[in-house]
């Protein structure tokens, strides 16, 4: 029985970078490969958002394991990711800028994370859109609406408050556990609804 294909992971310059280096850490440790592309603006976001330049978040997620990580440039398009012909998976792109939704739904594919988003919704591969913008104009939200028409999933970054988190983690782990609940790799990371008394 062959591996499960790599689960595609883009991060935007939205705010929330958080949620993706966490997915992609879960991910990694639960065994499951990782294809991971960003955009250029996640070098100001991250040093701004967690303290340190996009290298050596990656450099952190590389030692992580036992899934493997690789990491493609942006303009890479012998990516796997860019290909309807290879043996694809899912991606995710958290946190998804309202300017990558709104080229994703344009179909651009300028960029390899574009393409890829381009071509999980001509093959019907799952798509994951996590946005993390407040508040959303009606232009954003007309985006998302045909994004979701066209088979895209979005989730937003909006965490539920009933697991009684007690940190930041607690929050983010919340939306990263219902990513992975929709890409199918079981993981407890945060109470479920009726699992708290």
């Amino acid at each position: 029985m062959s591996a499960p294909p790599a689960i595609g992971v883009a991060w935007t310059g939205a705010s929330g970078l958080v949620y993706g280096v966490r997915l992609v850490e879960v991910l990694l440790e639960a065994g499951r490969d990782v294809h991971l592309v960003h955009s250029d603006a996640v070098a100001q976001t991250a040093p701004v958002e967690l303290q340190k330049p996009v290298e050596e978040i990656v450099a952190d997620l590389e030692s992580r394991g036992p899934g493997r990580l690789k990491v493609w440039g942006r303009q890479e398009f012998t990516a796997p990711l860019a290909s309807g012909s290879a043996r694809g998976g899912p991606l995710v792109v958290v946190p998804c800028s309202m300017g990558t939704a709104a080229r994703i739904r344009a179909g651009t594919s300028e960029s390899l994370l574009l393409r890829a988003a381009d071509v999980c919704l001509k093959e019907r591969r799952p798509l994951i859109l996590v946005p993390r913008e407040t508040p959303m104009a009606t232009h954003h939200l007309t985006n998302l609406a045909e994004l979701s028409r066209r088979g895209a999933l979005v989730i937003p970054a909006a965490p539920g408050f009933y697991h009684r988190p007690q940190s930041m983690a607690d929050l983010v782990d919340f939306i990263v556990q219902r990513v992975c609940d929709h890409l199918g790799v079981d993981m407890d990371l945060a109470p479920r609804w009726g699992e708290v008394d």
